[in-house]
């Protein structure tokens, strides 16, 4: 190819274009599909009971309850989906690492808020070290999961960092939201 020249697509032969699909070729089509996640709602699970979030003690005392004996060893991070009322309408447990971090994916957060029409958010991890000072990487999130919610009209309200000696910090609590 000469400098200047402008690359054009090969043409499509005559008989590909506007051929109508045969009724064989229309049965072995396979259809569009679309992968579902499961969100757990409060009121599917029994051993998880509708509450309305007033603080971060609520919220923390709710969600603790997520983190079993693996609190001390893996970081594992959840969203906790709350109606307009911040009563909680559902959670999902979004990832779970290793002893030093976990990823947490913006897009799947706001994929649950939205299959949920959760009007609030909060989000929880924690650390197994028992270290309550937020590292660069979890600003970094929460600063880029709250601008995403914002484009759905869902509001974060929380960041929540639990450990194992049952201490936690809140970003709210912080002014850090």
């Amino acid at each position: 190819m000469n400098a200047g020249e402008v690359m054009t697509p090969p043409p499509i032969p005559q008989t590909i274009k506007n051929k109508p699909m045969t009724q064989a070729q229309k049965k072995t089509k396979a259809p569009a599909t679309i992968r579902q996640f499961k969100i757990t709602k409060v009121n599917e699970a029994q051993e998880f009971e509708q509450v309305k979030i007033t603080s971060s003690e609520t919220a923390y005392n709710f969600m603790r309850q997520f983190w079993y004996d693996d609190i001390e060893v893996y970081e594992s991070f959840f969203v906790l989906l709350l109606n307009r009322n911040n009563v909680t309408i559902g959670w999902a447990k979004i990832s779970q690492g290793g002893v030093t971090g976990t990823v947490a994916d913006p897009k799947m957060i706001l994929k649950y808020a939205l299959d949920s029409l959760a009007c609030g958010v909060i989000l929880a991890h924690n650390h197994p070290s028992g270290n309550l000072q937020t590292s660069q990487a979890d600003d970094e999130i929460t600063n880029k999961i709250k601008q995403g919610l914002k484009f759905i009209d869902c509001n974060l309200f929380d960041h929540i960092i639990l450990t194992p000696s049952n201490g936690y910090y809140s970003y709210a609590d912080e002014g850090r939201l």
